[in-house]
């Protein structure tokens, strides 16, 4: 019954709100980082240091061990770039297109899959920046800028990198991704907040809002509470998408305990009998 429920919010939507979290990328073979196991799993070096993903994912490890801190990044960084984003991501593209006032995306990821998949950047907003902008360490001038230009040799058995780190193009110093990370007070807001300002300037004219939110769980809760605040300010609905914590906060809010594949591809099937 809940497929069913969940295919009647999508038709009835005009307006399609997707609400990623790490769950997101795991179909498509991508690492959570789901505590400390998921973390060494990915990067044995770092399990065999007993370095905890709060301790590398952090400023401070960019300023005493830089090539320890670029070889996890830029090993996520290459990860990312070569990850084919799975059907999923069609899936919610195609029901954004054919809505009255389409999509917008609201991602707590740093991994630029959306922009790879094919949605508009503009409808894109990253809550905690984008591994594929860099900023400088010293945040001398305030300025991002895209990690095009940077090509990271990593040394994958020992978690570091053997090519220099970037540097920033005004300053000279180091530079780093332009990510939200751990005891970070150092990070440049000043691109996501221009996502957001659009994102809010699309709700201001949407009536039926559909939250998809998928993969999104309470130890990190930014997506929770963006998509709360879809239904409590907006009027809209929610279909979560998690297979560890389903639970929604209303009645007329569906819940399915499925990876974001497995939920989006059974409404899907669901969709497609009735056309």
């Amino acid at each position: 019954m809940t497929i069913e429920q969940a295919a009647d919010l999508i038709a009835q939507a005009d307006s399609l709100i997707i609400a990623a979290g790490a769950g997101m990328g795991v179909d498509s073979g991508l690492p959570d980082f789901r505590g400390n196991a998921g973390f060494w799993k990915a990067y044995p070096a770092l399990a065999r240091a007993r370095l905890e993903f709060t301790s590398v994912a952090s400023p401070q490890t960019f300023r005493v061990d830089p090539s320890l801190a670029w070889g996890f990044y830029g090993h996520r960084l290459r990860l990312y770039r070569d990850t084919r984003p799975h059907a999923g991501f069609d899936l919610l593209r195609a029901w954004g297109g054919r809505m009255e006032h389409g999509y917008s995306v609201f991602t707590s990821n740093v991994d630029g899959q959306f922009q790879l998949a094919g949605f508009d950047p503009q409808r894109i907003v990253e809550c905690h920046g984008s591994i594929h902008h860099l900023q400088c360490m010293a945040a001398c001038d305030g300025d991002i800028w895209s990690a095009d230009r940077f090509q990271p040799d990593v040394d994958a058995a020992a978690c570091r990198l053997r090519n220099a780190p970037p540097a920033c193009p005004h300053c000279g110093k180091l530079a780093r991704p332009n990510i939200l990370m751990f005891g970070d007070w150092d990070w440049l807001e000043r691109r996501s907040e221009a996502q957001a300002a659009r994102q809010q300037a699309w709700l201001a004219g949407v009536r039926r809002p559909v939250v998809v939110e998928l993969g999104a769980g309470t130890a990190i809760p930014s997506v929770r509470h963006f998509s709360h605040g879809i239904v409590q300010r907006h009027g809209g609905r929610l279909i979560r998408i998690n297979p560890r914590e389903p639970e929604v906060p209303g009645p007329r809010d569906v819940g399915l305990a499925m990876g974001a594949l497995e939920g989006l591809s059974a409404i899907a099937a669901r969709l497609a009998k009735r056309a």
